[in-house]
């Protein structure tokens, strides 16, 4: 590398040499990922392609702390993996943001975008596929756990504090359940936003199908222990007789 910017230096036609900024974040090609604008078919095009990119990169780092810390509740190193759910949802919430701000694209302007697409859609994205494929490894490796210590679901919560680590640990299963469904009702409202609440996506998939798809949880069974939990706190204790 050094040997290449000297030369740069060294050349005046070539321009000023990257800076050790520019060259270890390769911003140069980061950067002309983007349509310029003079091409693009909207102006908007710009957000639109910085909000998914970005969104990509988030979503990239992401899988990579849920498969850490899938690793590490396979040893049984449940600080280490808490640590890196921690790390996975704060990333996360990034990519919940993003969403946002292409609330600020108009729905003329998006259907010009949209236009160039094709059947594009957000099902393609590699970094939500990726998390699909992790979440049943990162739940059985759970699981295992919990049962290696001798306990059950049900457990976690009504001694919880016989297991607190356990505990805690499922708690944040639920978050990331409930961070996805949040991720999905900020991308279903999107789409209604722009399309109407009858609208078919660039796939044909219809919006209605995107709402169903709101309440999928990869954890279930945390969230059915709260309904079990409710439902014996609503039970009346039998008299004794």
């Amino acid at each position: 590398m050094i040997e290449i910017t000297t030369k740069l230096r060294a050349c005046p036609e070539a321009g000023p040499a990257p800076s050790g900024y520019e060259e270890y974040l390769q911003t140069d090609l980061l950067l002309s990922l983007q349509k310029d604008r003079s091409v693009a078919a909207n102006p908007d095009e710009l957000v639109f392609q910085i909000v998914h990119q970005s969104s990509e990169l988030w979503l990239k780092f992401v899988g990579a702390e849920i498969a850490d810390a899938t690793a590490c509740l396979e040893r049984g190193d449940v600080h280490g993996a808490s640590r890196h759910l921690r790390r996975a949802a704060s990333g996360f919430e990034r990519v919940i943001d993003h969403v946002h701000m292409l609330e600020q694209v108009s729905p003329i302007d998006y259907l010009d975008i949209r236009a160039v697409l094709g059947n594009g859609a957000g099902f393609d994205s590699p970094g939500f596929r990726r998390l699909h494929e992790l979440a049943p490894h990162l739940w059985a490796a759970f699981r295992a756990l919990v049962e290696s210590r001798g306990a059950t679901l049900l457990d976690l919560y009504v001694h919880r504090t016989a297991r607190p680590e356990l505990h805690d640990l499922a708690e944040q299963l639920v978050e990331w359940d409930a961070q996805m469904m949040r991720w999905r009702l900020s991308h279903l409202c999107l789409v209604e936003r722009m399309l109407g609440e009858q609208a078919v996506g660039t796939q044909r998939t219809p919006v209605a199908v995107l709402r169903k798809r709101v309440a999928l949880k990869y954890f279930g069974a945390l969230w059915d222990v709260r309904a079990q939990l409710a439902r014996e706190r609503e039970t009346p204790a039998t008299p004794a007789v």
